[in-house]
């Protein structure tokens, strides 16, 4: 299948750490833990952290963008070019407010959905075709301040949900590693 890129979306900092917001760079960091609970990001450089690691056989760079969600798209453009990239070996994971909390859904391509994140990723690469993991953050109730929401940290009732949330969002990137992407879009969305 070749080189792959997963790019987990969040924000820089130790007071967005544990937000709504950051869930993708959560995902990301799930897996590495999965993958190898000792390994790291090699290269901390250009707005970004990154690092090569193998994943049932295959290359797989896991990327953080160091910009804040609206300027992810630079490092995702920069890690392309340097990797050589064609947009579907590239998968952005991130936050979904109108997704309920946990839900999981794997695209191959869309918009982005009023994300800014995905907005800025579009906008860099040019295109809507690029897979995406959507991992839910919404609540029941409907929500006001929009921008105070995906700031903010996780009910105490999500916090406990989490770490199964993050398990099933590591699974999923496995798939979409492994599989081809209709076939990791049906395991997703139908068993996880």
């Amino acid at each position: 299948m070749g080189v792959r890129l997963c790019v987990g979306l969040g924000n820089p900092g130790a007071k967005y750490g544990m937000t709504r917001h950051n869930v993708g760079w959560l995902a990301v960091d799930a897996l590495l833990e999965k993958l190898n609970k000792f390994a790291s990001f090699e290269y901390r450089c250009n707005g970004m952290m990154w690092g090569p690691f193998e994943v049932e056989g295959e290359r797989v760079y896991l990327l953080k963008p160091l910009t804040f969600m609206n300027l992810s798209g630079r490092s995702v453009v920069q890690a392309k070019r340097e990797l050589n990239l064609d947009n579907n070996n590239i998968l952005i994971v991130y936050d979904d407010i109108w997704l309920p909390f946990g839900k999981l859904r794997l695209r191959a391509k869309g918009s982005a959905g009023g994300h800014n994140g995905m907005a800025s990723v579009i906008g860099a690469l040019g295109t809507l075709e690029i897979p995406r993991l959507r991992i839910g953050t919404g609540g029941e109730e409907p929500i006001e301040d929009l921008i105070g929401f995906v700031l903010s940290p996780f009910y105490e009732e999500e916090m406990k949900a989490l770490p199964d949330v993050l398990e099933r969002a590591a699974k999923a990137i496995l798939a979409w590693v492994t599989m081809d992407i209709e076939h990791a879009i049906s395991y997703v969305n139908s068993s996880l």
